[in-house]
């Protein structure tokens, strides 16, 4: 049994490292022709990844981190539709659209307050451009299942979709209504019923520990739930309470948020609970059925995290489209406005609605390298490292290798000279051991309002 007070010291903000550098290194001084530039370069041989992001909700939740638009104005989506189409348009002159698309995803927002029809009109039109969706893409929506209907299932079923991720975070009615989103179970397994009957290969179930009122008990019992909707991965995600970035999340009362030890003792039962039911733990927060392509990855070292989350379909190029979506190349990250009215001044102008990004230098590429081979398969293959980049390990982080040694004494990492590994327990705290690779965790190492707390 965890000591969860030892582990406690490790509660301080840290990045939950979708990218590195992390968004916080994004600039405008990656200007516009320089990411035109970046774009036309890439290689054709390269797949494809597409993200599109759908911001809209009628409500807020009060724990959401996304960037969403609350509105229940049809105009507003219409409109909205319109400029993506645009969007698409311009892309189109500065990306190979020939390329072979491997992934898709629809995120928000709530995709599905778009309705069956508008669903159709928004994925013909991105086929329209994109025309070579491989046979196996992996094609995905995360859906609010208060927001969900048959015909909208039965279009995205159509529509070669395979993949869907209901968000249920709690089922307990109390930290429903805390975080203002009171979603019954019947609601959520009328939701899974209509994936099942539509055929998705795999559907996903969003947790989320450390909301207000939650304890361990509350939570066995959300598991317990959620268990009897026999999901294909669970995704138990550590509340990142940022109020000074989200206004919605100052409604919460910070006085009724679970404590550090608490938070832990809920993570260690997921783990041992789902374990237990037949689940295998698969990068940060993730679990997946043995069965499932995601830990067939992990066993070869193979998985990959991009901002879509975990997948097998490394190597691909990511483009996205709408409002703040993030696009990654080899060398890059950009992202596109935040603000709906310069995001339409940019394509009224003729120019994707690009603001700012990163280019990454060499150091930036062999970090990424390490922290998200950590991330994503708890374990770093130094040989590997060694030929890739056709340098030494621990000569290029000898300044670094000092901050693992506290983890490699409380026996949560093992290095030899050919490998690093996370123990069972390192797990729980990978974001912490990645951060000792991070060259620019010094420069905010000093403000607290940066990142959400690891533990």
């Amino acid at each position: 049994m965890l000591d969860f007070a030892k582990y406690i010291k490790y509660s301080k903000p840290g990045p939950r490292y979708t990218s590195y550098p992390t968004a916080l290194e994004f600039k405008d001084t990656f200007n516009y022709d320089a990411y035109i530039a970046k774009l036309e370069a890439q290689e054709r041989s390269r797949p494809l990844s597409l993200y599109f992001h759908l911001p809209f909700c009628r409500n807020a939740c009060y724990f959401c981190g996304c960037n969403v638009v609350f509105t229940s104005k049809e105009d507003k989506m219409l409109r909205y539709m319109e400029y993506l189409k645009r969007e698409l348009d311009i892309l189109v002159k500065h990306v190979d659209t020939s390329r072979e698309v491997i992934q898709m995803h629809f995120g928000g927002g709530t995709p599905t307050f778009f309705t069956a029809e508008q669903l159709e009109e928004i994925i013909k039109m991105i086929k329209s451009h994109f025309k070579n969706f491989s046979a196996d893409a992996e094609i995905s929506c995360e859906i609010d299942p208060r927001h969900i209907d048959e015909a909208q299932m039965k279009v995205m079923s159509e529509q070669g979709f395979n993949r869907v991720s209901f968000g249920i975070q709690d089922f307990n009615e109390k930290v429903q209504i805390a975080v203002h989103r009171v979603q019954p179970y019947d609601v959520t397994k009328t939701a899974m019923d209509l994936a099942r009957k539509y055929n998705m290969v795999s559907v996903n179930v969003d947790l989320i520990y450390g909301l207000p009122y939650q304890t361990l008990e509350t939570f066995k019992e959300t598991l317990r739930l959620a268990l009897t909707l026999n999901p294909d991965r669970f995704a138990v995600f550590n509340y990142a309470h940022v109020p000074w970035l989200k206004k919605t999340m100052r409604k919460i009362d910070e006085t009724t948020l679970p404590l550090p030890d608490e938070k832990l003792q809920i993570m260690q039962y997921t783990i041992d609970f789902l374990t237990e039911n037949g689940y295998k733990m698969i990068g940060m927060d993730h679990f997946a059925k043995p069965e499932d392509e995601l830990f067939k990855a992990i066993e070869k070292g193979e998985l990959h995290r991009n901002f879509q989350g975990y997948t097998t379909k490394g190597g691909a190029d990511l483009v996205g489209g709408g409002l703040t979506s993030i696009g990654e190349g080899v060398d890059y990250y950009a992202q596109n406005f935040k603000d709906m009215k310069l995001y339409e001044e940019a394509i009224d102008a003729g120019k994707l609605p690009f603001e700012r990004g990163v280019i990454l230098n060499e150091d930036d590429m062999i970090r990424q390298h390490v922290i998200m081979e950590l991330m994503s398969n708890f374990k770093m293959d130094i040989k590997r490292f060694n030929e890739e980049f056709d340098v030494d390990f621990n000569s290029y982080f000898k300044e670094d290798l000092p901050g693992l040694q506290p983890f490699i004494e409380e026996g949560l990492v093992v290095m030899d000279m050919n490998q690093i590994t996370c123990s069972e327990t390192g797990t729980l705290l990978i974001r912490n051991i990645a951060m000792v690779f991070d060259a620019y965790m010094k420069q905010h190492s000093g403000s607290k309002k940066t990142f959400s707390k690891t533990v």
